[in-house]
């Protein structure tokens, strides 16, 4: 049903017919019959547009064939009187009058309120009619004053949901996690990248630095000027665009929605625990139906290099690069680099004609007198005075893993078998791979019991002993995901925990945690890693993007802690938590690690093969915290890791 965002019909493309595509018309259909329902027409009515828009969703063959051979109204479900709309829109352009006329006189405030999970077109028109709610705001005053409880048909149940509802919308519609931005991001890219005489694209803004949540999208798109308005047509008229907020000049200011992507959007596999946090199935629906704000800066190739690292930030990077510049007697801005004495009264691109070349944002560092920094360091967190003395580290890629040690399989809440598991690692060339499925008393995730957690180590040994017979240079580490309870213990007797290879401790009572002040939360996990058998601590701080903030603790003694233990020569490791749900150890304390002499572990917490591959999250936060390959442990080779593990005191 859509985030909250005002519907508008979409415009026409321009290159002619067919001026929608069968996903646009889908939606239309589908829009259409919940304004009806909003304004109380006849169910039969609202139900042929419903009914239309799963028959047009679910068409293998062309829409516009299909109406060009006047077989539209043979379709299940598509009557005459549909049939006609459908074919002005697609071979005309138009729309019919009565639905522009039903998306103009429908209140944005009901709509924005088709965004609240588990609040339908009915229960929104009966809200509106018998308690004049007529938008969100309103909505939340009616609820803490306890009058929707009141009504037939609600009570405070179903109050409840609304209020939860109202919280996760809120929270959906603030910023967008990593990887739903990049889906996006690299979808329009894409697209705009196959576009006649577009020579250049960069995604910009926080998505290229690599931050863990975005606002919007930023795209620098460079080509020749004569081209521009070529190009800024075709991009209005790209499918994905659910509308369009401006178009002038060089900017282009689009929403994006799911129809972007070639194949149906798919969040993949979600573990319950984080599925719980983040929204649960209606979190799914909103994701589904969601839209994201896109801003496309169309420049000229000279002017491309300076678009892009002004576009990029961060501001506080951006200032320092502006002052850096005008100390040398030059302006920097997204047009050029401009000696000053040139600019006289001229701005923008009229003063850019006078700037020095780029060739690239190397350039542009090189001539105020640093190396490149690349954007995940441009937070103005060091890296100018780094630069200065050349002492930059050489960045961690995701092509340096050789593993990667929390990992869950069917035995606890995984969706893949060992074997399963064992393959796909193989096949993204991984030398070995770690499996810490959950401990017993997590019952909620299927927690292995001792007798369940040695037989799995008796598997692992005989794959581990197959492989090295037949040379095959792959092994498992046996491990296991350790519930922290009640005073930092771990969740099995020493002489379970004794067998493994490795233990993640991790905490999982949540609620509890957050219930208890930061010295208490602290404390435990002092206990918990100086367990002997602890061997690296999991998603510390227990956070969930999007969805809870993490409990209350004190991580730089925590870090300080563990450093002491490695400099006494006991191994102990915290994780970069690398599904996108957490990046949890935060990007801003991976450098603190690295001065306290802490080994970081990119892990994915992989529940099926494909969450394997969400290592590359974990290694753009390890990149954002200053992290180089030296100081990740899956980085290393087996023989290494396995001396590294050992080290128990």
């Amino acid at each position: 049903m859509g985030s909250g965002t005002p519907w508008k019909l979409p415009k026409a493309r321009a290159k002619g017919s067919p001026y929608f595509s069968r996903n646009q018309i889908s939606k239309v259909l589908h829009q259409v019959g919940v304004l009806l329902e909003l304004n109380g027409a006849n169910p039969f009515r609202t139900r042929s547009y419903f009914n239309g828009s799963r028959t047009i969703s679910n068409l293998n063959d062309d829409l516009g064939d299909i109406i060009n051979t006047g077989k539209l109204t043979e379709l299940k479900g598509i009557g005459k009187g549909l049939g006609s709309s459908i074919r002005r829109a697609v071979l005309d352009g138009e729309w019919v009058e009565d639905w522009i006329e039903l998306f103009e006189s429908t209140p944005n405030g009901l709509i924005e309120m088709l965004g609240i999970p588990n609040l339908g077109p009915k229960r929104i028109k009966l809200l509106n009619e018998k308690l004049g709610i007529s938008n969100i705001a309103e909505l939340q005053i009616s609820c803490e004053k306890h009058e929707i409880e009141e009504l037939d048909g609600f009570g405070k149940k179903s109050q409840q949901k609304i209020i939860d509802g109202i919280q996760l919308l809120k929270r959906f519609n603030a910023r967008r996690r990593l990887d739903i931005g990049l889906l996006y991001g690299n979808a329009l890219k894409n697209l705009i990248g196959n576009i006649d005489h577009v020579e250049k694209i960069e995604l910009a803004g926080s998505a290229r630095r690599r931050k863990e949540s975005i606002g919007d999208l930023d795209l620098v798109v460079g080509a020749e000027i004569k081209f521009h308005e070529t190009i800024s047509n075709s991009i209005l008229s790209l499918p994905g665009i659910a509308d369009v907020k401006g178009a002038g000049g060089s900017k282009i200011s689009v929403i994006l929605d799911t129809s972007i992507f070639e194949n149906k959007f798919n969040l993949g596999n979600i573990d319950d625990g984080v599925l719980e946090a983040i929204g649960g199935d209606e979190y799914e629906k909103m994701e589904a139906s969601g839209t994201i704000d896109a801003q496309i800066r169309l420049v000229s190739l000279n002017m491309f290099p300076f678009t892009l690292a002004y576009f990029t930030g961060s501001k506080e990077h951006n200032i320092r690069m502006r002052q850096r510049a005008l100390d040398r007697g030059l302006k920097l801005n997204e047009f050029g680099l401009i000696p000053l004495d040139k600019i006289e009264n001229k701005v923008g691109i009229e003063a850019a004609k006078y700037s020095l070349e780029a060739k690239s944002e190397k350039d542009i560092y090189k001539m105020l007198d640093l190396p490149y920094i690349v954007p995940e360091l441009r937070e103005d967190l060091g890296e100018i005075e780094e630069g200065e003395k050349n002492n930059l580290p050489e960045l961690v890629t995701s092509n340096s893993l050789l593993g990667a040690f929390h990992n869950h399989t069917t035995l606890s809440d995984g969706e893949a078998t060992l074997e399963q598991m064992s393959d796909a690692a193989r096949k993204l060339n991984w030398k070995y791979l770690g499996i810490s499925d959950h401990s017993q008393s997590l019952k909620i995730a299927n927690g292995l019991s001792p007798q369940e957690l040695i037989a799995q180590g008796d598997i692992i040994k005989k794959y581990n002993s197959e492989w090295k017979q037949s040379n095959t240079n792959f092994r498992v580490f046996h491990g296991v995901e350790s519930d922290i309870l009640e005073n930092g213990k771990l969740d099995y007797k020493n002489e379970i925990l004794e067998t493994l290879d490795y233990v993640v401790a991790s905490v999982h009572a949540i609620r509890k945690w957050k219930n208890r002040d930061e010295a208490e939360n602290t404390e435990d996990l002092f206990n918990a890693i100086e367990n002997k058998y602890t061997t690296m601590l999991g998603h510390p701080t227990g956070r969930i993007i999007q969805g809870r903030e993490g409990y209350e603790v004190d991580m730089h003694a925590i870090i300080r802690r563990m450093g002491e233990l490695n400099q006494e020569g006991i191994f102990k490791a915290i994780e970069i938590n690398a599904s996108p749900y957490r990046l949890d150890l935060d990007w801003r304390l991976c450098k603190f690690a690295k001065m306290c002499g802490v080994p970081i572990s990119i892990n994915p917490d992989a529940h099926d093969i494909s969450g394997l591959k969400d290592v590359k999250f974990g290694t753009y936060i390890a990149r954002k915290g200053w992290l180089e390959k030296s100081d990740i442990i899956n980085t290393k080779d087996s023989i290494e890791v396995m001396e590294l593990f050992s080290k128990r005191g």
